[in-house]
């Protein structure tokens, strides 16, 4: 089987580049399928993840960055004239790799996909949320955009709670959770480290201030911890409290071993991946009971907590239980290992499988999730 990924460019260290990267090789490995990624700004930029040699990494060198050196109608202007070279050059290369599967990644040119695709099934995968946006600009244009994925043949969400706002859009929604790249070191947190961490890109979506006035609470109980930040942004060290940034590692799992807790402030999440990342080396886990992720993958009170109504004060209570009551620390620390195998892609991939191969033949999905 042929399957084409349509993505922008693997050329940050994120969350999703992960997934997909993972996604891809499981699928070269496992199945023997033929799998593309046609982006349209890779350039030259290096994968920062190992992607297996198969996977056939094409790029359509459409820099759409650079309409932004413009403004106002020029700006405009060239952004359609880059739109038309994209379809354009996607068009030619769906002709010449004729693939059984497209996945869209990017929900926002799905109406372009559908009109050059011919009868090749789509398969929309939503990595974020469902919006409700509140210009009446961005109503519209969400609108348009809903309209075309509608006409999908498959609407991928991450969480049960995205997928019941999705199926006001689709009747073709099935929810697959995300593959986690689990702890394969043989090593967990034993829970006696005087460090919390927290690993995310440093951005509004991140709820770093609720963070640092978390952390402010908990340093004035307990001034001997530290919190280390793995991420990138526009975010400086805190220099009254013990609050370290540093730079996203290759490495994490190391840095989840030498810690006793994951905290995660996240205004929304469309799965949360960091969160059974951490929970496969033993970490318990404490997050905001946020659209959607979270409460898909905490259980409160058993693998960590989870904190209603952006609650500060409680969030800080509980990080200060954690440390007080080590042994809790260990247990949820267990149940978590525990839970992270079901992200696992041994369970998650068969799903994917399932879905394509009911895409290209007559037989019915059986409809399963996970």
């Amino acid at each position: 089987m042929k399957i084409v990924y349509l993505y922008s460019s693997l050329a940050i260290t994120g969350g999703v580049e992960r997934v997909l990267v993972d996604k891809m090789n499981y699928l070269v490995n496992h199945y023997g399928y033929d799998v593309y990624m046609i982006s349209s700004d890779q350039g030259q930029h290096p994968v920062p993840y190992r992607l297996d040699e198969r996977v056939h990494l094409l790029d359509l060198q459409i820099r759409f960055h650079t309409q932004y050196q413009y403004r106002g109608w020029k700006r405009i202007l060239e952004g359609k004239r880059l739109s038309q070279l994209y379809h354009q050059r996607l068009k030619e290369k769906l002709k010449k790799i004729s693939p059984d599967i497209v996945v869209c990644t990017t929900s926002q040119d799905v109406h372009g996909l559908l009109r050059i695709k011919g009868k090749i099934p789509v398969v929309v995968e939503c990595h974020v949320n469902f919006t409700h946006p509140d210009s009446w600009f961005q109503r519209v244009r969400t609108l348009y955009n809903n309209y075309w994925i509608g006409k999908a043949d498959a609407v991928v969400t991450l969480t049960q709670g995205d997928a019941k706002n999705w199926q006001h859009v689709s009747r073709h929604v099935r929810v697959i959770p995300n593959i986690v790249h689990l702890n394969d070191t043989g090593r967990f947190c034993d829970c006696a480290s005087k460090r919390a961490i927290f690993v995310g890109r440093l951005v509004k979506q991140k709820g770093l201030p609720d963070l640092v006035k978390i952390w402010r609470i908990v340093n004035s109980r307990y001034p001997d911890w530290q919190l280390d930040i793995f991420g990138n942004g526009e975010m400086e060290s805190i220099p009254d409290i013990k609050l370290i940034v540093h730079p996203p590692t290759s490495n994490i799992m190391e840095e989840y071993i030498n810690s006793s807790m994951l905290l995660m402030t996240s205004i929304y999440e469309p799965f949360g991946l960091v969160l059974p990342e951490a929970m496969s080396c033993g970490l318990p886990v404490i997050a905001f009971d946020c659209p959607y992720g979270p409460a898909d993958i905490i259980i409160h009170k058993s693998n960590g907590f989870l904190v209603s109504e952006r609650d500060i004060n409680r969030y800080a209570d509980y990080v200060c239980q954690l440390i007080e009551t080590p042994n809790l620390c260990q247990l949820m620390g267990v149940a978590g290992v525990k839970t992270s195998h079901r992200y696992n892609a041994d369970r998650i991939m068969p799903q994917w499988q399932d879905l394509f191969v009911s895409l290209t033949s007559k037989e019915p999905s059986s409809g399963r999730t996970e």
